[in-house]
């Protein structure tokens, strides 16, 4: 999740590094900065100029999608072999991350047009059985799911982050800025309360991150509709339900990566710089270019890497600034490419792995298809829902899963209401059905993947609910210890098996 697709390198590693560039450690100096900053600005300047032409961002849309995994041993405990396990890989869609017990799978990108999810979803299950295959060489195996339930504390610390200059000086400058411990503290049920020294309690975070070309001329109101849209997207799409051994969020990623990288210091003042990791600042107004801009002035440097410009296209590479905006997390990102006449793209970043290649493609095709199937009407949502309001349901979603309340305009109403998720949820699927038919996605392919959406909102199970459920049951005649254990075999299994969660046996 950290800088993706960004290759690093430690001066001092033999270790492979994978797609991307190469950084090696180093200090930095006061003039680095001003060189850095400087280069940023005058890039935001060139981005504008570059979006204003007039071919820029012609052609088919495509959709794109990371997958973060966990790898574990088979006593259900983190395998921290990711190096190795990459290296007899040899395969480059598969890149190292923070931590030593996770991968990250690059998927090739798929024209929407067509059956683009059904194609997302054969390369995970093909990718995953060639890595279970591998990693079962090395006596591990990869699991798919938002936070790993058998994780210790223990897990989170310097010791087992990856021994990639990337990692090691991005956790240095944030530490730095930090000048404390993170301190992770995290309410529900079953409250979770501890400090890090490190950031690598962002690596127990695993996504799905799922990337949209849009154009820029509706980039505005299709990213607006991505931010209204994704407290649905989460409730529905939540496999974070279990932290440490904990019973907390419906999806915990959210609570827990906020805080794990949070460089501000903590004070008395009223005023303080924004979070790295974001919600967001407010509606877009001025098409993408104004992300960019918000980005550059909002937050300081805090890897100031200089790159040497590579001329794959006509096209700028802008590295300076794609570099910067890869050190900020918002939950909904901006992304520029100069591959082919340019391009703009959102990454949905909010999604969870898990639990299984189907729930996870799903996921995507409902995200993708209410942004797209609400951009052409945002409007008239913008001018009843604050951001604030959006900001306030997001949060909702992320805490209590399908059984959130949040607001929502009601017809006749003069201002949002508490609504039940479930409800607005329902809704959304024909908003996502149309949204999708406007991609020129098939019939017989939206059909397929939003009705897993809709069997898992019948049956009221999630990924995090699942857990939640399935752990307070096992606890019953087993250790907390044990019961983590036993859910997570029951989940590896299920996973293997391939059937949505909404098909899973239920043992409560």
């Amino acid at each position: 999740m950290l800088l993706s697709n960004i290759k690093i390198a430690n001066k001092n590693s033999k270790a492979r590094s994978y797609m991307g560039r190469d950084i090696l450690e180093k200090d930095y100096c006061a003039d680095d900065y001003v060189k850095f900053n400087q280069k940023i600005h005058d890039q935001l300047d060139t981005l504008k100029q570059v979006i204003d032409q007039p071919n820029f961002g012609l052609g088919e849309i495509f959709i794109g999608a990371e997958l973060e995994i966990y790898l574990i041993d088979n006593q259900h405990q983190i395998s921290p072999i990711n190096l190795e396990l990459l290296e007899k890989l040899n395969d480059e869609q598969f890149q190292s991350e923070l931590n030593k017990y996770n991968i990250e799978l690059n998927l090739l990108p798929v024209k929407a047009a067509g059956k683009p999810f059904s194609q997302l979803t054969q390369e995970i299950l093909t990718k995953f059985l060639h890595l279970n295959t591998v990693a079962k060489s090395l006596g591990a195996r990869p699991v798919a799911i938002g936070i790993l339930p058998t994780l210790k504390e223990h897990h989170l610390s310097k010791q087992y982050m990856t021994d990639l200059g990337r990692y090691k000086l991005l956790s240095r400058e944030l530490s730095k800025l930090r000048g404390q411990p993170f301190h992770i503290k995290i309410d529900g049920d079953e409250p979770i309360d501890f400090c890090s020294s490190e950031v690598c309690a962002e690596g127990a975070n695993t996504s799905f991150q799922v990337h949209l070309m849009t154009k820029k001329d509706n980039f505005s109101d299709t990213f607006n509709a991505a931010q209204l849209t994704l407290p649905m997207s989460l409730a529905i799409a939540a496999n974070s339900g279990v932290f440490l051994g904990n019973c907390a969020w419906d999806e915990t990623r959210v609570a827990l990566f906020k805080q794990s990288i949070d460089n501000r210091i903590p004070d008395h003042n009223h005023w303080r710089e924004p979070a790295r990791v974001t919600f967001g600042h407010g509606w877009v107004r001025k098409g993408a270019w104004e992300l960019f801009s918000e980005t550059v002035n909002l937050y300081q440097s805090i890897m100031p890497e200089s790159f040497n410009e590579k001329m794959d296209s006509n096209l700028p590479e802008l590295a300076e600034l794609n570099f910067h905006m890869g050190t900020t997390w918002p939950w909904n990102r901006p992304i520029y490419s100069a591959i082919g006449n340019g391009h703009l793209r959102i990454e949905f970043r909010a999604l969870p792995a898990g639990p299984t290649a189907l729930d996870m493609t799903a996921n995507a095709a409902f995200t993708i298809g209410m942004a797209a199937g609400l951009a052409p009407k945002i409007e008239q949502y913008l001018s009843r829902i604050p951001f604030q309001f959006a900001k306030y349901n997001f949060y909702r979603a992320a805490k209590n899963g399908l059984e959130a309340t949040i607001l929502w305009p009601q017809n006749y109403q003069n201002k949002p209401v508490e609504v039940p998720i479930k409800k607005v949820i329902d809704d959304m699927l024909l908003v996502a059905n149309d949204g999708l038919s406007s991609l020129g996605v098939e019939r017989e392919e939206r059909d397929k993947y939003l009705q897993i959406i809709q069997r898992r909102l019948s049956t009221g199970v999630t990924g995090g609910s699942w857990a939640k459920n399935t752990l307070r049951h096992l606890r019953k005649s087993l250790s907390n210890d044990q019961a983590c254990a036993a859910m997570l075999e029951i989940y590896y299994q299920n996973q293997l098996a391939g059937h949505p969660i909404s098909e899973w046996d239920r043992c409560w």
